[in-house]
């Protein structure tokens, strides 16, 4: 399963090439708008743009975990679904051939970002082990949506009520957390929302590996693990979510 999907993939790389370009657009015209806001003391020595890449790292695994359940859409449509489940394999493993594709493409796509933020101006001081634990917390977050975009899709079988639910969640996951500004300047009201944002405890955790405030004893341990172990369960939940799902639509054939 995970080879069909990556090969499906390879025939149209097209697709994870464009949809860089958000990132590129976001680094770039937030970096350069919003570079005033870098002599702010609540961004440090960083600057903005180093504050603001690993929200766009998030922002990047977001949009593109909301789209993973398209794929089943598909298959559902043309039939190769009702196929897969008259096979001899297993239903996990339809669900999570699928989800590692998702994940491998995510993990490059995380690593791309973090090079065009690089190229924009921001640095990181956490080093390789602080970029690594980056991407672990992108991968749990793509974990999280990728799962839940494909339970939606296998319960509504309709790509424009996949593709309308998933925009009434990423844009206000995204700007109801510490994405773009830090809670400090936010009004009170977002910080409330965004102190329960799964979107918030990814970007902190890559915010706090990037910066190396992770490694020199500055950053609270206990939120970051809470925040940590927040996320691996949302993960572990969302995946039970899905093979619930497809057990579901094969009772319903």
């Amino acid at each position: 399963m995970f080879r069909r999907w990556i090969v499906a993939t390879w025939r149209q790389v097209w697709g994870p090439a464009m949809s860089l370009l958000q990132p590129v657009i976001w680094i770039v015209l937030f970096g350069q708008v919003y570079t005033a806001l870098g002599s702010l003391p609540v961004f440090a020595d960083g600057g903005y743009i180093a504050y603001l890449v690993p929200g766009i790292l998030m922002m990047t695994v977001l949009y593109s975990g909301a789209w993973a359940g398209t794929g089943y859409i598909d298959d559902m449509n043309s039939g190769v679904m009702d196929q897969l489940l008259s096979a001899p394999i297993s239903r996990s493993a339809i669900i999570t051939g699928q989800l590692l594709q998702q994940l491998v493409i995510n993990v490059l796509q995380s690593a791309i970002v973090l090079g065009i933020g690089a190229l924009a101006g921001a640095r990181y001081p956490g080093g390789v082990v602080g970029i690594l634990f980056a991407l672990v917390a992108a991968t749990l977050l793509a974990t999280v949506f990728c799962c839940a975009s494909t339970a939606v899709a296998l319960i509504t079988r309709n790509q424009v009520a996949l593709i309308g639910l998933s925009q009434m969640i990423v844009l206000p996951a995204t700007f109801l957390s510490t994405t773009m500004m830090p809670a400090a300047l936010l009004p009170d009201w977002v910080q409330a929302v965004a102190r329960w944002n799964p979107m918030t405890w990814a970007v902190e955790l890559a915010r706090t590996g990037l910066d190396g405030t992770l490694f020199n004893g500055s950053a609270d341990a206990g939120l970051l693990l809470a925040q940590g172990g927040a996320l691996l369960g949302l993960a572990a939940l969302a995946f039970a979510w899905t093979l619930r799902a497809i057990r579901g639509y094969q009772r319903s054939l």
